[in-house]
């Protein structure tokens, strides 16, 4: 099964970046409508691509939860015959691997919420390059879906989720999520039922319907020319479909206050609590990055680690996030400790955060949070693959251009009272969620 996210890669290929005082993302527009974003990287001769779709678990038909990861899984199982002016035969998944291997090229992809795709790292000489290109071209256009394939694919994602179901995490992650969503396609898990329910018509009809050219978003970083890379974008998308627009998914509506006990054996109580909060390119993110750093995602040196961890002990570690959608993403924190003592360690982790959203951080904390984000932001673009994926959320989510150029900059800026005034606004302590598995209540 393929989980929430996402790339796979096992290229022995080190891939390392220079430090860029400037990534240059050039991006253009397709005649079929495709976007391109490309990154000119003349310093070792590889390809890194990402070509994907709005075409993640939150288009899953209903009741077929897991279609759009089976989809993106199947696109390599087989290739169907083309006819046509480009006449070509059809393939096996033993033949495909063996193309790419004989490449030294590597093909990798996913399913995430919002987004599906495939990535592709080759070497950039011209033989490699457009051959592999030309295959992962057929990969997206021309799959079979072979239907004894699939059965084998149903069998291991539905061996998988019995296995998620006896662990105390993924039981709370799916609780979670289907109670802070509702009726939202992000609620949205697969389950044995529904993974039995879905036919190889519903793959070919959602790879109709969902890959196609118009809303193709086509990354590349490496060693490769402007008009060359437009030729590959090219290549990619000539055999792809123009669609039509999808239905417009319904809002994301804040919950009323919930809370669900779970029994489970496991030693440990496992708690997790937020709130549907932020959307990408919101202009809340930055102020809520650097107070989180604060709250909970510096590690050691957050209020949640000192609060519930060195001062109490109750948990070794315990956390906090945004995690940014196309729809409004939650604002989670969570941690583990013993069945006895989780509703102190809820109420603690309550309680810090209820502190934060009224204070804020301190001049200390907020230099401190500054300092390390600012700090370890080149770790964020060392190598073309990580170039890769932060070019492909600029384009999916149509964030500027000079994302990345400006980044450090606008952590810079941000201050105390935006900070405050950030939180307030997207965490509401009286909607929040809760999931508690371990013990009941």
């Amino acid at each position: 099964m393929i989980k929430r996210f996402w790339w796979v890669a096992a290229i022995a290929f080190s891939v390392c970046a220079p430090a860029y005082a400037a990534l240059q993302i050039q991006s253009w527009t397709l005649d079929n409508g495709a976007r391109v974003l490309f990154v000119e990287n003349r310093s070792i001769p590889i390809l890194d691509v990402s070509v994907e779709f709005d075409a993640g678990s939150r288009r899953d038909p209903a009741g077929k939860a897991g279609t759009a990861d089976l989809t993106v899984a199947m696109l390599a199982r087989g290739l169907r015959e083309a006819t046509g002016p480009r006449s070509e035969p059809a393939m096996s998944e033993a033949a495909i691997s063996d193309a790419f291997a004989d490449l030294a090229a590597q093909r990798g992809g996913g399913a995430g919420a919002d987004r599906a795709g495939a990535t592709l790292r080759t070497l950039s000489s011209s033989r490699e390059r457009e051959t592999s290109v030309a295959l992962l071209a057929r990969i997206l256009a021309h799959p079979a879906f072979p239907a004894d394939l699939l059965a084998r694919d149903k069998a291991r994602t539905i061996a998988a989720i019995k296995e998620d179901e006896t662990k105390p995490e993924s039981i709370g992650n799916k609780a979670f999520w289907r109670m802070m969503y509702g009726d939202h396609p992000y609620a949205q898990h697969e389950t044995v039922a529904s993974v039995e329910a879905i036919g190889r018509d519903d793959l070919v009809n959602f790879h109709r319907t969902h890959y196609v050219a118009n809303r193709a978003v086509i990354s590349m970083i490496g060693d490769v020319s402007r008009n060359e890379a437009d030729a590959i974008a090219r290549e990619l998308t000539a055999r792809l479909p123009q669609g039509a627009p999808l239905p417009a998914l319904p809002p994301v509506q804040l919950p009323p206050p919930r809370e669900q006990y779970i029994a489970h054996p496991a030693s440990q109580a496992h708690i997790l609590l937020g709130v549907p909060a932020i959307v990408r390119g919101d202009p809340d993110y930055f102020p809520l990055l650097v107070g989180n750093y604060t709250l909970g995602g510096g590690g050691f040196v957050s209020r949640l680690t000192h609060e519930v961890r060195e001062k109490r002990g109750l948990s070794y570690s315990v956390y906090s996030y945004f995690n940014p959608m196309a729809q409004a993403g939650p604002f989670q924190a969570g941690l583990q400790t013993q069945k006895d003592q989780a509703d102190e360690a809820l109420k603690i982790v309550r309680s810090t955060i209820a502190d934060f959203l009224r204070e804020g951080p301190t001049q200390q904390e907020l230099k401190a949070a500054k300092d390390n984000l600012v700090g370890g932001f080149a770790l964020r673009i060392d190598n073309n693959r990580k170039i890769l994926d932060n070019i492909a959320a600029i384009g999916f989510y149509g964030l500027p251009l000079d994302y990345l150029d400006t980044w450090t900059a606008r952590v810079s800026k941000v201050t105390a009272a935006e900070i405050r005034a950030a939180f307030q606004r997207k965490i509401a302590l009286d909607k929040m969620t809760t999931v508690v598995v371990g013990n009941e209540k």
